[in-house]
This record gives structure tokens, C-alpha cells and sequence, in this order.
């Protein structure tokens, strides 16, 4: 009887949840659990403060001041949706600006993507000289966009400038350039197409990492240069082609520095400090999101309304990264 006590005492003792000297398996994981967690939190420290500070602080500041009164001094009221009411509805300059805008992306985006690819190309093919034409092509993406700009003023100044006296000489049209509404933004599209340097090297090394036996096998098939490059060229630079639009989606909509610059110097009106100077010269056409923002937040003091616009700014750029990033059977799949 009592060896029988004994052994029932030790088979309960086993099946006690707590042996001396040693933890429950349970618990040693949760505890596992929680310093990784603890570790996992310490090295993403330093992302989530700079995403915290400069990204979701600045991001609910800018909501919340959209429904307030404020001039950059005082304090903000709250003013409900007058902010979005007066510059959805009752604000002239918003609509042609957000048009401006779409027409830089879907044009600037477009004919950078393209002359980079064929730049790209045409570098590599070339077997003398080819060092050459890539400082020469990529040069000009390293001077500075107010520089670059006053330079493309200078040359197609209608009155003194070298290339309509050119077209003069050759009987063509001699087009009025950044002083004509109809020529203003093809010529931003001219500028933004000589600064395409960077894209010509991304998409040079992308083409250069595609495999030659691809091309040999193509060729033995009997494929010619445009199925070649149709299947076997631009299956491999569909990443690379959704990485430069994206980039390019996201950078045109924040379009600022050219068309003010170009539009302060073409009419004359370069301010100085403290003078307020109307963008979008000339008649509004190179009016631009972010120049809205500029000038009613830090001319007009109106720093309500200049969230409003920037919201829908971003908003707008969001929606077209969302969109190309979700078509995995476009411009981002590497499927064949």
C-alpha cells in the first residue's frame, strides 16, 4: 500500500506543471518570444523614430491643419471643411495647376523613359567612343536645375536666342518657347529630356546584365531585331522600367524649381526678398500642385488651403504608385 502511495505521488509529481530547478517549456518560449521581439524593436529603432518624426508627425499635421485657420503665426482655428470648399471650388488657379501637373507626368514621365532606354541602347552598341558619349549624355543631369534652366531661356529666347535664330535660317517656325502659352510646356518636356543622364546608366546596366545566349538562341529562331528586343530585351527590363516610372511619377508630381524659374525669368518678374511674384507665367500655363503650395502657404500665408493641396498632392502620388505596383502582370512582372 504504501509503495502503491509512492508511486501515485511520484506519477502526479511528474504531472505537476513546475519540476525544481527547471522552467515550463511555455513559458521559456514566451519568454524567447518577447526578448526577440525586444531585439527585433531595438534595431528598427532608428527607422520608426525618423518615419515617426519626419513622415506620420508631419502627415497628421498637415490633415489636421487642413480643417483650421492659420497664418503661420497665431493660432489655428478650427474651420471645418472652408479650406477644402474654397479650394476645390472657389479657388481659380487650383484645376489648371492640377492639369499642368498631370500633363508633366504623363509627358515628362514618358519621353524620359523612352530617350533613356534608346540612349541606353545606342551606348552600348557603340564600340569607339562610347566613354565619350556617356559623360556627354550624362553631364548634363549634374548641373543644377536653376542652372540648367536659365540655360534653356537663354537658347530658346524667341527674340535673341540661338535656336530660333537657327530656325530662322532654315525657314521654320520660330516658336515663342517659354513666352507662348502653347510652347512653354513642351519646352520643360525639352529641358527635362537633355537632364535624362541618369536613367540612360540605370537602364545601360540593366541591359548590359542580359544573358547573349538569350539573344543567340532568338537569332537561331529566326527572330528579328524588334521580336528580339520585344522578348527578349524587355521582359528583362521590366523591373527597371516600373522602377524608372514610379521614381519618375513620384519626382514630376513634386515639379517646382523649373517652370518657377523658367516663368520668373522668360517674363522679367524676378523678385527678390519679401516680393510676391504670380506663378505660372505665362497665362498660368506652367502653374504647377506644388507652386500652389508655395504660394499660398508662404506668400499668401494662407497655410490652411496650402495643406489642402499638398494633401491631395500626395494622395494623387500614392494612387499612382499603388496602381503600377499592384499590376503584376505590367510593367513590374518578370513573367515571360
Amino acid at each position: 500500500m504504501s509503495v502503491q502511495s509512492a508511486s501515485t505521488r511520484g506519477i502526479q509529481g511528474a504531472r505537476h506543471p513546475l519540476i525544481k530547478g527547471r522552467s515550463v517549456p511555455g513559458q521559456t518560449l514566451k519568454g524567447r518570444r518577447r526578448r526577440e521581439t525586444l531585439r527585433t524593436l531595438a534595431f528598427l529603432s532608428p527607422w520608426l523614430l525618423g518615419t515617426g518624426l519626419f513622415f506620420i508627425y508631419p502627415l497628421v499635421t498637415t490633415g489636421w491643419l487642413s480643417f483650421t485657420h492659420y497664418d503661420g503665426f497665431g493660432t489655428p482655428t478650427w474651420s471645418g471643411l472652408a479650406n477644402w470648399r474654397f479650394v476645390l471650388g472657389d479657388y481659380p488657379f487650383f484645376w489648371p495647376a492640377l492639369a499642368n501637373t498631370l500633363w508633366f507626368v504623363l509627358v515628362i514621365v514618358s519621353l524620359r523613359v523612352l530617350s533613356g532606354l534608346a540612349l541606353g541602347m545606342l551606348v552600348i552598341r557603340i564600340k569607339r567612343g562610347s566613354n565619350l558619349l556617356r559623360t556627354v549624355f550624362y553631364a548634363p543631369y549634374l548641373a543644377p536645375p536653376v542652372a540648367g534652366t536659365l540655360a534653356f531661356v537663354f537658347l530658346l529666347n524667341p527674340g535673341t536666342g540661338p535656336v530660333n535664330h537657327l530656325l530662322g535660317k532654315l525657314g521654320l517656325p520660330q516658336p515663342g518657347w517659354f513666352n507662348d502659352p502653347s510652347w512653354s510646356k513642351p519646352a520643360l518636356a525639352l529641358l527635362a529630356v537633355w537632364g535624362v543622364g541618369d536613367l540612360m546608366v540605370i537602364f545601360m546596366a540593366s541591359l548590359l546584365d542580359v544573358p547573349q545566349q538569350l539573344y543567340e538562341a532568338a537569332m537561331l529562331d529566326g527572330a528579328g531585331a524588334w521580336n528580339r528586343f520585344r522578348h527578349v530585351t524587355l521582359p528583362h527590363l521590366r523591373p527597371i522600367l516600373g522602377f524608372a516610372i514610379i521614381t519618375g511619377i513620384i519626382a514630376t508630381m513634386q515639379y517646382y524649381t523649373e517652370p518657377l524659374v523658367a516663368g520668373q525669368v522668360a517674363s522679367g518678374q524676378i523678385g527678390g526678398s519679401g516680393q510676391q511674384v504670380e506663378p505660372g507665367y505665362p497665362s498660368g500655363s506652367t502653374l504647377t500642385l506644388p507652386q500652389l503650395v508655395y504660394n499660398l502657404g508662404f506668400q499668401r500665408f494662407d497655410i490652411g488651403a496650402a495643406c489642402v493641396v499638398a494633401l491631395i498632392l500626395f494622395v494623387l502620388s500614392m494612387a499612382f504608385a499603388a496602381l503600377l505596383m499592384r499590376r503584376r502582370s505590367g510593367l513590374l512582372s518578370v513573367e515571360d
